[in-house]
């Protein structure tokens, strides 16, 4: 997704089992290879952890001008 990916948007490299298609690979994101997740981001089960994720995307997105 070379311009972001919205939060509470699957990144379209995501496979139905949930792993990431590029893992490994050298082609994959630098944010991607970089990412360390951890339990507060990870929560209790998967949908736990896309609404973790969905706040953390919104509460650190750029703000409109500025």
């Amino acid at each position: 997704m070379p311009h972001g990916k919205p939060a509470g948007i699957s990144c379209v490299q995501l496979a139905d089992d949930l792993s990431c298609r590029l893992f490994g690979r050298p082609e994959r994101p630098a944010v991607c290879v970089s990412l360390r997740p951890e339990p507060s981001m990870c929560g209790l089960d998967a949908a736990d952890a896309r609404a973790r994720l969905r706040h953390l995307e919104l509460t650190t997105a750029p703000r409109p001008g500025g």
